[in-house]
């Protein structure tokens, strides 16, 4: 049991390190098929098509592994994992500067709009 409890912290600080140093232009190409315009562009509505994705693929390779399949790649697991935390935790960055720019939520602003 202590064992395996110093591999999960060691795999939990790994992912933390490398989705703190995460360069979408540099990573994603490697994990993806994506256009270059789609790594160019930050806004809030790509980031959140790039978490979709990204979370697919973390599905599928994550079935891949549970499955003991031939093509599973640890690697590619581990580095799927910190680009998608790396990108959720930019697009909550983005979520929250729309929230700080217009003052209150979309939810807030679409209830006070409603009669």
């Amino acid at each position: 049991m202590i064992r395996r409890t110093r591999c999960a912290r060691g795999i939990s600080a790994l992912v933390r390190r490398g989705s703190s140093v995460y360069e979408r232009q540099a990573v994603l190409p490697r994990l993806l098929p994506v256009a270059p315009a789609e790594l160019t562009d930050i806004s809030r509505e790509s980031t959140q098509k790039l978490c979709l994705r990204l979370a697919s693929a973390l599905r599928h390779e994550r079935q891949r592994g549970r499955a003991g399949h031939w093509t599973y790649d640890l690697n590619r697991h581990l580095a799927l994992l910190q680009a998608y935390r790396a990108e959720r935790a930019r697009l909550a960055e983005l979520r929250l500067g729309d929230i700080l720019v217009h003052g209150l939520s979309y939810r807030t602003a679409a209830r006070r709009s409603q009669p």
